[in-house]
């Protein structure tokens, strides 16, 4: 059973016993039925209105509508479903694209985005849901201490004043609360949902209380007592009931100080405290690993949880308008108990849907951090998360939450962490929205969700809501959160390992490359934007290093592919070698730090294989438009994989590791110049690269003057006294490109003009000046003598011999001419007793094109070898397209 039949995997794994959860591995298809035991109801339903209803419902709707009025409560639970809708659409959307396990939001951005993205949120939801489980203790504590407590400095009012009320004491209470919930979620998620079903119906049965006193209570005054400062204010709010003043008085906002932090509260404050009871719709999604089947569950669980409690805040919200005053309002958030028509009913509610909904974010936390401990993310971190119960309940990783909550219950007050929760829920709503997003925009064909009830642009609208809301709610908060996701996203792209989960960038990337690629029309192809292209021929990688990296350089911002030739026929082989072997030229890429291609091919010969290449190679109207050969040359490489010994090119394309057929195959001088004079006929310029293996970068760059030499006549061509032809001119662009690499900037580059005395030297010099002003190139020119050079040639010229043709060179236009050995090592002492005390980096030569008689091609390649000989690293270049512009 193998990667490849995935189905099969599917189909025999889904009633197996073993749960791989313990090990940390995860296998397509597989089904964990054995710990799956919660339904759409108890599993999502439930905890996702406890959560939604929480704190908002009973401690703070009149403190919303006190200070914001009706008209912008309406507004704020408008804007505040509005964007949460746009993310459970995209939640939905996610969750029905495939088997989900543990970690909810986190294993759906993780999946769909790639592991950075995924991580960094990750966390971001982990912090979100530690400060949402304190934040609901804080307001229970706050709730207990309103109906229990009494100040230090004052005397006991009654029987029920029996709490202390200062800092410490406070903490001390919430401790205390918070260990109720670590007991119930290191049972397990079966006792957390009874539990939660339980306070659901006690929750309901209040809510139900709550409605029937707005019809039953009469016109009540509630006393109020404020203490700030050590003062003591004594107030008067009235419940009205239902009377058209009481509803016209509360409709515009009337923002004023929080009696309870002193802070002036506004529409963004407001807003964050009220958002706190829309930020439980990934409390269902929290549980997917424990599910029965969860693409079926959060879907329809979540949105029947987000339709039914905005039917009920908008009730709530319209009936405490037309009943209560503003004095009622702002400074007695315990209201609905004062006029209840029982007082004990809403302080059962409260604490019920406080403590439902702090358990509902730690057990979240916990699955999360289990969640991202078993992906192994962060190494070994958070490996003691990983730690399982029989029952696979991850008894550590909520210790480990219970313990940062414990933290987070310094804050002490409600509304102090208000933002930062309503941020930390706003940044993951934003994530999952990109997620959705990116899958949309990928048009992956595997992203088929069986919920059909969203669009790209529902997800944009709720990544573009939630964005705005964290920098209205608090931009410093939001910016420092923004900054530390971008932080560990930063951190686990470069630290994290590698994880098959596919990245969503190389589908979006695809997508648009494509879409790109069409749009790059040759026929549109400019001079002006011309850039190299380049395919490297190479055979044994890693002993060509520093060709492959000084081709990199050479490339400058274009493509540049890495071609290899395997000698063997594919009709005797039980599959395709090249496979196997791809992946270890990939690694070499990265290693290098390169920007290549890479474009492996089996052929029978060479020669055929560089064809193969230099037709395939690119795509559209990126395909190479210059190849670069190692020069010829017979001595043996040392195999990747074993020690046979073959003809070869110093870095060129022969494969190293050929097999029998191939060893009965050498790579002759002549298949050599084939495969240039083939590239020329197929309009690819030609770089021939020798000694390459002796360039060392840091050392030609560093710590002294670094030349560039070029020489721009076809030398084998002593006649010729052309310096702006296709091909020198080729020559120069090279040589300019070259030093604008950021690494060669300092290059200098030095221009050879070989002149005869009785040419004149002077005019010569002033046309190539101005050749160079007008190819904006900036390089010194030396002028060379090379009358006794020359004569060597003209001394030696002989008449073709009909039988003895494969010693003419037929560079001639008449045919009649060879070029002597004698001249060709004087060539070769010209250049290289030029400037002795600062020898080049590198230097570029004329590369002449072969000569049309297949029979002379070793004694051309005889010709550059002698030319070249102990140059130090040399490219030999032929030009055969129009490459510099004299335009703006």
């Amino acid at each position: 059973m193998t990667e490849h039949s995935p189905l099969l995997t599917y189909r025999l794994s889904s009633g197996s016993s073993q749960d791989p959860r313990h090990n940390g591995t995860k296998h397509p298809g597989v089904e964990l039925s054995s710990n799956r035991k919660l339904s759409t109801f108890f599993g999502v339903v439930v905890p996702t209105l406890l959560s939604m209803f929480s704190v908002v419902l009973f401690l703070r709707i009149g403190f919303v509508v006190g200070q914001s009025g009706l008209y912008d409560t309406v507004g704020m639970l408008i804007l505040s479903y509005f964007i949460i809708s746009m993310t459970v659409l995209s939640v939905c959307a996610i969750s029905t694209n495939g088997a989900l396990d543990a970690g909810g939001a986190y294993y759906m951005i993780s999946r769909a985005l790639g592991p950075e993205f995924g991580g960094s949120i990750g966390i971001m939801f982990f912090l979100a849901n530690i400060c949402g489980s304190a934040l609901y203790i804080l307001g229970l504590v706050e709730s207990i201490v309103g109906m229990f407590g009494f100040s230090p400095d004052h005397a006991v009012k009654n029987g029920l004043h029996v709490l202390p009320v200062t800092y410490w004491y406070e903490f001390l209470y919430g401790t205390v609360l918070l260990l109720i919930c670590l007991v119930v979620c290191l049972i397990g998620a079966s006792i957390y949902a009874k539990a939660t079903f339980i306070i659901f119906l006690v929750v309901m049965v209040v809510l139900i209380s709550v409605f029937i006193s707005f019809f039953a209570v009469k016109e009540t005054v509630v006393p109020i007592t404020i203490s700030e400062s050590n003062i003591t204010t004594l107030l008067n709010g009235t419940f009205t009931g239902f009377k058209l003043s009481t509803l016209k008085s509360n409709l515009y906002s009337e923002y004023s100080m929080d009696y309870t932090t002193g802070r002036m509260m506004s529409f963004t404050t407001v807003f964050a405290v009220m958002f706190n009871g829309c930020t439980g719709i990934m409390a269902g999604s929290n549980m997917s690993g424990d599910l029965k089947n969860p693409s079926f569950s959060i879907p329809r669980g979540t949105i029947t949880a987000v339709i039914f409690t905005y039917i009920i805040y908008n009730l709530l919200s319209v009936m405490v308008c037309c009943t209560c005053d503003r004095t009622l309002l702002k400074y007695n958030y315990g209201f609905l108990r004062d006029i209840n028509i029982w007082h004990p009913f809403v302080t059962i509610g409260i604490y019920c849907s406080t403590l439902s909904a702090s358990m509902s974010n730690l057990i979240g936390a916990s699955r999360i951090l289990y969640a991202l401990a078993k992906d192994e993310l962060f190494g070994k971190l958070l490996m003691p998360a990983k730690k399982t119960s029989r029952g696979g309940n991850p008894w550590l990783s909520v210790i480990m939450s219970w313990f940062l909550v414990q933290l987070v219950l310094f804050a002490g007050k409600v509304n102090t962490i208000a933002s930062i929760v309503t941020i930390f829920f706003l940044l993951v709503y934003a994530a999952v929205g990109l997620a959705c997003l990116a899958l949309e925009w990928a048009s992956a064909p595997n992203f088929r969700p069986t919920f059909r009830y969203f669009t790209w642009y529902t997800c944009i609208l709720g990544i573009l809501g939630c964005l705005v809301m964290i920098f209205l709610i608090q931009p410093i908060y939001a910016s420092a959160s923004v900054a530390f996701m971008l932080v560990l996203l930063l951190c686990l792209h470069y630290l994290s390992p590698s994880h098959s989960w596919g990245f969503i960038s190389q589908a979006l990337i695809f997508h648009q490359v494509r879409k790109y690629l069409l749009m790059l029309d040759v026929r549109k192809d400019h001079v002006k934007f011309w850039r190299p292209q380049v395919l490297l021929m190479v055979s044994n990688p890693h002993k060509h290093k520093s060709l492959i990296t000084f081709t990199n350089d050479l490339k400058k911002s274009g493509l540049f592919v890495l071609g290899h030739v395997d000698l063997d026929e594919l009709d005797i082989l039980p599959s395709d070698p090249l496979q196997t072997q791809t992946d270890s030229w990939l690694q070499l890429v990265d290693q290098l730090n390169i920007k290549a291609f890479v474009n492996l091919t089996l052929s029978d010969s060479v020669r055929h294989g560089a064809q193969q290449l230099l037709f395939i190679s690119g795509l559209g109207g990126m395909r190479p438009n210059t190849v670069v050969l190692g020069f010829y040359s017979c001595s043996s490489p040392v195999d990747l994989r074993n020690d046979e010994q073959q003809f070869h090119t110093e870095g060129s394309f022969l494969s190293s590791s050929v097999r029998k057929k191939a060893t009965k195959t050498s790579f002759s001088p002549w298949e050599y110049v084939a495969i240039i004079s083939d590239s020329i006929k197929m309009s690819k310029n030609v770089v021939l690269a020798r000694y390459f293996s002796e360039f060392d970068k840091s050392c030609s760059l560093h710590g002294k003057e670094t030349y560039i030499d070029v020489w721009p006549l076809n030398l084998l061509r002593p006649d010729s006294t052309a310096y702006v032809d296709t091909c020198s001119l080729f020559l120069l662009q090279m040589a300019s490109v070259l030093s604008m690499v950021r690494s060669w900037k300092k290059a200098k580059l030095r221009l050879f003009l070989c002149v005869e005395a009785e040419n004149g030297l002077q005019g010569q010099e002033v046309k190539l000046k101005q050749l160079l002003k007008d190819l904006r190139i900036k390089a010194s020119i030396q002028t060379v003598q090379w009358d006794s050079v020359v004569a060597l040639h003209w001394h030696k010229k002989l008449t073709v011999n009909s039988e003895d043709a494969d010693e003419a060179y037929l560079n001639f236009p008449n045919n009649s001419l060879r070029i002597s050995d004698d001249y060709l090592e004087a060539v070769n002492q010209m250049i290289l007793t030029q400037n002795p005390m600062s020898p080049p980096a590198v230097r570029f030569l004329y590369l002449p094109r072969p000569p049309a008689d297949t029979a002379v091609y070793n004694r051309f390649l005889h010709h550059l070898e002698t030319i070249s000989r102990n140059l130090g690293p040399t490219l030999i270049i032929n030009g055969v397209t129009g490459v510099t512009s004299t335009e703006l």
